[in-house]
């Protein structure tokens, strides 16, 4: 499982931590929580949304601990940029940051359906994960989507501004 859901369960523990270093310790714990609680699995949902529901709450429980007022999801993106030349590079990683800020910006409900929908994850799965109704998923995520478009078109308007 961690072959294939690794490198996403890496950048949600990156979402909920302060820095990398914070993220690998959360990453671990999620992992030793995933490994204590496969035996208690009933395959009532599907294993992807087991562990992701596990290392949501992982994610929220070491959130609470330390209290973090800001997530910093620059080292979240291991990609690397197919693009050609540097000012390909340049642009894309200016893209990325300003979505990575933007995101940053929405409330924790709209941040959390979005991490997950960005993961792959499908709106029943998200909803199994977070507790809530299908519905419920479809509606948080239009919103976050929507406040998105609104910042980075505020964010827009200001760089041609300055």
């Amino acid at each position: 499982m961690l072959e294939s859901q690794g490198a996403a369960l890496q950048r949600l523990a990156l979402a909920y931590a302060h820095d990398a270093a914070d993220a690998q310790d959360l990453f671990q714990d999620i992992c030793y929580a995933i490994w204590r609680a496969l035996p208690s699995f009933r395959e009532e949902s599907s294993l992807r949304t087991f562990v992701f529901r596990i290392a949501h709450n992982r994610g929220l429980s070491h959130r609470s601990r330390r209290a973090i007022a800001s997530v910093d999801l620059t080292s979240a993106v291991g990609v690397a940029d197919p693009a050609p030349s540097p000012a390909g590079f340049a642009d894309a990683s200016m893209r990325r940051d300003r979505l990575l800020q933007g995101i940053r910006t929405l409330t924790e409900t709209q941040r959390e359906v979005l991490l997950l929908s960005l993961e792959g994850l499908t709106q029943r799965e998200i909803g199994e994960v977070l507790g809530i109704a299908e519905n419920a998923v479809a509606v948080r995520l239009t919103r976050a989507r929507q406040s998105l478009r609104r910042v980075l078109r505020q964010e827009e308007m200001i760089d041609v501004s300055d």
